[in-house]
């Protein structure tokens, strides 16, 4: 191998390592990082003329991360509760202003357990739910509330 072809060689060894690595990185951003960010604190949902202060069960249930909005493949709302006891999230719902609304369907959550619910469609399990949408719902900047079945918010969360 002569000097021309090694410099070629070295340089397309760079080039797929730097494709790669970034490759990884956004991969990881877009699924992992926003998961492990800590909660910010709840705002104000404003919906029209009519402000909603949500009001937590004692900090029990919480939506924790809000990752890939506007894109369908990829977008979750994770929700985790830390109480005692299951938790029947049965005909709750995940809201928006827009009117983007997820009733959960027979579903309980265990001390310390939490579901990942998708935009997109799939099959439900222990710890994912499928919405069931042909386009994303959730916009950056707007912020996702969960309520109980009446109508009480529990928690919300600002799309990053």
């Amino acid at each position: 191998m002569n000097r021309r072809q090694l410099i070629y060689y070295i340089l397309l060894n760079i080039f797929i390592s730097a494709l790669v690595t970034g490759a990884i990185l956004y991969w990881y951003d877009r699924n992992y990082r926003a998961a492990t960010l800590p909660p910010v604190a709840a705002p104000v949902i404003s919906s029209g003329t009519n402000a909603v202060v949500p009001t937590t069960q004692q900090g029990k249930v919480k939506i924790v991360s809000v990752v890939g909005a506007g894109t369908l493949n990829v977008e979750t709302v994770t929700i985790q509760y830390q109480g005692s006891g299951e938790l029947d999230l049965t005909a709750w719902n995940l809201k928006d202003s827009n009117g983007n609304d997820f009733i959960f369907p027979p579903f309980k959550l265990f001390p310390n357990g939490a579901v990942r619910v998708h935009t997109t469609s799939g099959t439900n399990t222990a710890v994912d739910l499928y919405w069931g949408n042909n386009k994303a719902a959730w916009q950056s900047g707007e912020n996702v509330l969960l309520t109980d079945p009446q109508g009480k918010a529990q928690d919300s969360y600002p799309v990053p």
